[in-house]
């Protein structure tokens, strides 16, 4: 049987995609292998969100069709935000592309590969209009086993001046609440212990097939799965976030105290001409609230350096900003142009060389709130979800309610007994540093 190496790039919500495409290959008897020189077919599912995503996307596409010549491979196939939003010029820049795969038509891989292995010249494209939602079959877990993403909806009707996704995803589509109520028990039946739910916007859940926002009525049917311990919520625009979300979050216990805002700026000119729905003292308010409600919440946040049309003065007010409200997690980026959105056609832009000066002093900034922040955790005892050993190093790695995998910190963990993937133990913290915290397990 065909072996099938599978590279998947960008976001969470595209790894989920992956994860469906993996579960259609095993099924349809395909052997999914690591090896690039033993691989028949290579899929790629792309990330073009911004230019250096774009720009590791295409390296890898030129780098792995390369095997058709030093290994073995008969077909070479580019899905997800890249092959949705550039399907011309790969086909015509990239001659080692055999298939293209839309955004919205995962579920046509299998017949993209048994196209391509016919060998009869023909470049399929499947490109599928961004309506409805894909046919899902079962998921093959990328993660470990322990944690899953939940993704509960396709898309955004948000139309922010710098994004593409809108374009490339199409509108807001919510995954029907008893799907995600069945993937999730058959997660936990998996071994599954913590759901992290994403979408491009996870506060609207509900809204298009529902007539309401159903987030709440969805994190309550969660809870009752025998099996989940942990639930974290990702990509939550705060003019969304209401007060029963708040009182839900506050009162269920498997609900993590975490919550991921993206506000991107704080200037309320910048914002208005990013077409976001806050101002800073909207964002101040329900930050506020949050942290009432929760007094031990971890806020995480996005912001965007270098808008179009900001000034060193709207900057400094974001430095200031930054450290007024001490989030516990920050990312940033610079702006990056995207053809096709309203901003890349204003005259306004920023210097590339100030764009990333500033993207650095915002992150030095967050550094030293972070460090003062994981200090306040010394002599506290915490719940950790651990992930792995060290073997050179003796400890073990895990996560805090305050980590969300792969984007916040550790906790590194001492321990006199052997610990397991996926288990969770109570940790004293004893140390720490900028990012990530040190600990003695609790017998």
């Amino acid at each position: 049987m065909n072996k099938v190496l599978f590279v998947s790039l960008g976001c969470d919500k595209n790894l989920v995609d992956s994860e469906h495409m993996l579960g259609d290959l095993i099924d349809h008897g395909f052997t999914i292998c690591d090896n690039e020189e033993d691989a028949d077919i290579i899929v790629v599912n792309t990330c073009s969100f911004i230019a250096d995503a774009m720009e590791e996307s295409i390296q890898t596409i030129i780098d792995l069709g390369a095997y058709k010549e030093s290994g073995k491979l008969k077909g070479l196939i580019v899905s997800g935000c890249l092959a949705q939003r550039f399907t011309e010029d790969i086909l015509k820049d990239l001659p080692e592309v055999d298939a293209i795969i839309g955004t919205n038509s995962y579920d046509e891989l299998i017949n993209a590969i048994n196209i391509v292995l016919e060998k009869n010249g023909e470049k399929p494209v499947f490109k599928k209009e961004l309506k409805g939602l894909p046919k899902d079959g079962r998921r093959v877990l990328t993660t470990g086993g322990h944690y899953a993403y939940l993704k509960i909806a396709e898309g955004c009707n948000k139309r922010c001046t710098y994004c593409i996704i809108p374009y490339l995803r199409g509108d807001y589509r919510s995954v029907p609440m008893e799907k995600l109520l069945a993937e999730a028990k058959q997660l936990a039946v998996d071994g599954v212990k913590e759901l992290i739910l994403v979408a491009q916007e996870t506060t609207v859940y509900g809204m298009d097939i529902y007539g309401k926002k159903s987030l709440t009525d969805l994190l309550h049917k969660l809870c009752e799965i025998d099996g989940i311990e942990w639930i974290r919520i990702l990509y939550a625009y705060p003019e969304e976030i209401t007060d029963e979300l708040i009182e839900c979050m506050a009162s269920e216990p498997k609900i993590c105290h975490y919550i991921d805002m993206p506000i991107q700026h704080c200037n309320d000119q910048l914002l208005h001409n990013m077409a976001r729905k806050t101002n800073k003292a909207d964002i101040m308010n329900i930050a506020d609230r949050l942290r009432k409600a929760m007094p031990d919440i971890s806020l995480r946040t996005t912001l965007i350096c270098g808008f179009p049309g900001e000034t060193q003065e709207m900057h400094e007010e974001l430095l200031q900003f930054i450290k007024d409200m001490s989030f516990d997690r920050l990312g940033a980026f610079a702006y990056s142009k995207e053809e096709g959105t309203v901003a890349a056609t204003w005259d306004n832009q920023v210097d590339e060389d100030l764009k990333k000066k500033w993207l650095d002093e915002v992150m030095l900034c967050q550094k030293d709130i972070s460090l003062a922040n994981n200090k306040n955790y010394i002599g506290r005892t915490l719940k950790v979800f651990i992930e792995g050993k060290l073997p050179e190093d003796g400890v073990f790695i895990g996560r805090t309610y305050r980590d969300t995998p792969s984007v916040d910190g550790f906790i590194f963990v001492n321990s006199d007994t052997e610990l397991t993937s996926g288990q969770f133990v109570d940790v004293e913290v004893t140390g720490f540093d900028e990012y990530d915290l040190i600990g003695d397990v609790k017998l």
